[in-house]
């Protein structure tokens, strides 16, 4: 692994699954978080294009000693794939994922042990490494999940309120209907 494919990439968490590890479609379990990016956001994009480009050369091995036309990468176009997703709209996304648990920290990179506190629709810091690969006719750059820091809360993409967002503190004067 090449220090120059490896990046931290801000952006908006989308079906996050970093507690346990899910099968998709039969495969091995793995962790994983779909990273969705601005495209306002040229900074980012640009450090993300220049991680893949380090991957496919480190892959030349992989590719045969040449980089094939139809590589796969995993920068995608949320207007192109995601189009009646409008959490997708002028935004990329990512999914990475990983075999290994990802390191969960808030801000101040202390452990979040509260599941609830990371959802689809917050907001953070995820650590990427790209990597090639050339598994049954499939060639690419595949995005492994590094670990995961929460920076703030932004509304679920799961369609799913959270408690404190439902309810108010109550209080004993508040509870005549339940006498």
């Amino acid at each position: 692994m090449s220090k120059n494919t490896k990046i931290v990439v801000p952006g908006r968490f989308s079906f996050v699954n970093v507690w346990e590890p899910k099968s998709i479609n039969g495969s091995d379990p793995k962790y994983s978080i779909s990273l969705i990016i601005s495209k306002s956001d040229k900074k980012t994009v640009a450090a993300i294009q220049k991680a893949i480009e380090a991957a496919k050369q480190d892959g030349l091995a992989k590719f045969g000693g040449k980089i094939p036309a139809n590589l796969k990468t995993p920068l995608r176009d949320g207007d192109i794939d995601r189009p009646d997703d409008p959490n997708y709209e002028d935004c990329y996304f990512i999914n990475t994922n990983s075999k290994d648990a990802p390191q969960i920290v808030d801000a101040k990179i202390q452990p979040i042990l509260e599941r609830s506190e990371v959802y689809s629709g917050c907001y953070g810091k995820v650590s990427i490494n790209f990597y090639a690969f050339n598994t049954n006719g499939n060639r690419g750059i595949a995005a492994g999940l590094g670990n995961v820091q929460k920076l703030r809360d932004g509304e679920s993409l799961g369609g799913k309120s959270r408690a404190e967002d439902d309810f108010e503190i109550e209080t004993d004067e508040d509870d005549d209907f339940l006498q």
